[in-house]
């Protein structure tokens, strides 16, 4: 089943209020927007961009802690949609297919679900559109930021660990990807960054 812009909003504006924080609804709303921005420059559906980004972060709704990425991913499934929405909630977090390529730290192997989690990261094959959403979500906050600005925020919270090095060059690459794709820095697309150019 194909889950629609509208209905993704409606899931978050449904989950307000059931975590301790909501700053992550609009957060998505942001990571929604900017994948939507991204998209249609390049020529891609812009309303599976923009429906994919407001719903990566749907898993924290029930608790805003590192198992949200499997909470979102059951959450969409058990709602009916095709495994195209759920996959989004899995990978966002994970740059390169590669679970220790992630903010905050490598993840712990022996924490609940971490052998389903690698494996999926590992065999999946990123679409074009997730990895949009991998870079919107390092970009946003409830606002878009440039990457520097978003990394540093995400040190700032969770901190310098063994793999934040790799990480950050991850990001930068992957942001460089996109400005190969577009021709242009992709900031230029967002008025609010472009001074930064």
């Amino acid at each position: 089943m194909n889950l629609t812009i509208e209905d993704a909003l409606l899931l978050l504006n449904n989950s307000r209020g059931m975590s301790k924080r909501d700053d992550w609804i609009n957060h998505s709303i942001c990571v929604g927007n900017a994948a939507g921005i991204i998209a249609k420059a390049l020529n891609l559906n812009e309303n599976y961009a923009k429906t994919l980004g407001y719903i990566h972060d749907i898993g924290k709704r029930f608790g805003c802690t590192n198992s949200h990425v499997i909470s979102g991913y059951e959450y969409i499934k058990e709602l009916g949609y095709s495994n195209d929405y759920a996959s989004v909630c899995l990978t966002h977090s994970y740059l390169n297919n590669d679970i220790n390529c992630v903010a905050g730290g490598i993840p712990n192997s022996n924490s609940e679900n971490y052998d389903f989690k690698k494996t999926y990261i590992e065999s999946h094959k990123y679409t074009i559109y997730e990895k949009i959403i991998n870079l919107c979500d390092l970009m946003c906050t409830n606002v878009v930021n440039t990457v520097d600005t978003r990394l540093i925020d995400l040190i700032i919270r969770k901190g310098v660990h063994e793999n934040t090095k790799y990480h950050i060059e991850q990001t930068y690459k992957l942001k460089k990807y996109f400005d190969g794709l577009l021709g242009y820095n992709l900031y230029k697309l967002f008025p609010e960054i472009r001074d930064y150019l």
